[in-house]
């Protein structure tokens, strides 16, 4: 297949190896001029991706057109608040005679004002008839970069034998995907995960322990669950890879950037001091404020989710969220 990957930090990256690896015509297409001839003539990516060498046949590229006019499914591996003004330039062109079949996407985060999910904005902003998903999961970049184990999720609005085929394209002997057409669970699970792995953070650098870390995870995805099934997600997809699975790895992986950011907090610096100081993005942050207001406006009861906006956004303290919660009123509800 023909694959263009839009945004070379370090998860784009890490894509747009695997799938050259996997044998793909593959071009990289980084947002900024200076960044494509730098990759180009390093042939590695040292400031998001350091130590790993690209693929010899994998292809970068200086601007979007050439890029993606020969494309079968391009990957937008920009910030979610970006998503929109990248979807913008790549539907500038026309693309009416070109190959396109799909967009996917590999941020994690609703747009900040309209708290669409990726997929909603990918499909208001491309031509119509393009498919719109994700490819999402327990993923660390450089892991996947240099080929270790690895599963993940694929969510499309494609009909079954277009799935199954790029499905079978994506994986390898090292990664497994798992397809499914749950566009809303996927995403869901793959945005709040960075949300409640700030929580484990300041839980783990507040030296709660291990009983509070097991309970805080549990909670959290009985949270997920709830919500998700509210809007149209499928319950058996907050139990895979999308859900579960990228809750585990985001929460208790050291690589975490959402977990180091709640870490940091703990340690005493406020939530702006971390995230301006910060080179990469953190999504947690952004999604936090995000899903408060939709949760809100549907009546939606989300006492962590709640308690991490009132220690990034008030100024509560991490303590004080915790004797909040612990003191909650019980309610006959699940475990």
């Amino acid at each position: 297949m023909n694959f263009c990957v839009i945004g070379a930090g370090a998860w784009g990256t890490a894509v747009a190896v695997h799938l050259a690896s996997n044998g793909h015509v593959t071009t990289l297409v980084p947002r900024r001029y200076e960044h494509a001839l730098k990759l180009s003539s390093d042939r590695s990516n040292q400031d998001y991706l350091p130590n790993v060498e690209f693929p010899e046949d994998l292809q970068i590229g200086a601007n979007l057109k050439p890029s993606m006019m020969e494309a079968d499914y391009i990957f937008f591996a920009c910030p979610s608040h970006a998503l929109r003004e990248t979807c913008k330039q790549a539907s500038f062109y026309d693309s009416s005679s070109w190959n396109l079949k799909g967009a996917i996407a590999l941020c994690k985060g609703l747009e900040p004002g309209t708290n669409l999910f990726a997929h909603d904005v990918i499909s208001s902003e491309l031509n119509q008839g393009i498919a719109a998903g994700y490819l999402t999961g327990p993923s660390h970049a450089h892991d996947v970069a240099i080929g270790k184990p690895s599963a993940m999720s694929l969510a499309m609005n494609l009909n079954v034998e277009d799935l199954s085929t790029l499905r079978d394209a994506i994986s390898s002997p090292r990664m497994r995907i798992y397809s499914t057409t749950d566009l809303i669970g996927v995403a869901l699970g793959s945005c709040l995960k960075n949300v409640y792995a700030i929580a484990t953070g300041l839980s783990d650098g507040l030296g709660f322990g291990d009983n509070a870390r097991a309970a805080l995870l549990t909670r959290s995805m009985n949270e997920m669950i709830s919500l998700g099934c509210s809007i149209g997600g499928q319950q058996e997809t907050f139990f895979g890879l999308s859900g579960f699975g990228d809750l585990i790895g985001t929460c208790m992986g050291e690589w975490s950037r959402n977990r180091r950011f709640g870490l940091s907090i703990a340690s005493g610096e406020t939530p702006l001091e971390v995230k301006d100081s910060q080179k990469t993005v953190v999504e947690g942050y952004s999604a936090t404020k995000c899903f408060f207001e939709k949760c809100h406006r549907m009546g939606v009861e989300m006492p962590i989710l709640n308690e991490i906006h009132q220690i990034l956004f008030k100024g509560k303290k991490p303590s004080k969220a915790l004797d909040d919660l612990m003191g909650r009123e019980l309610k006959r509800e699940s475990l």
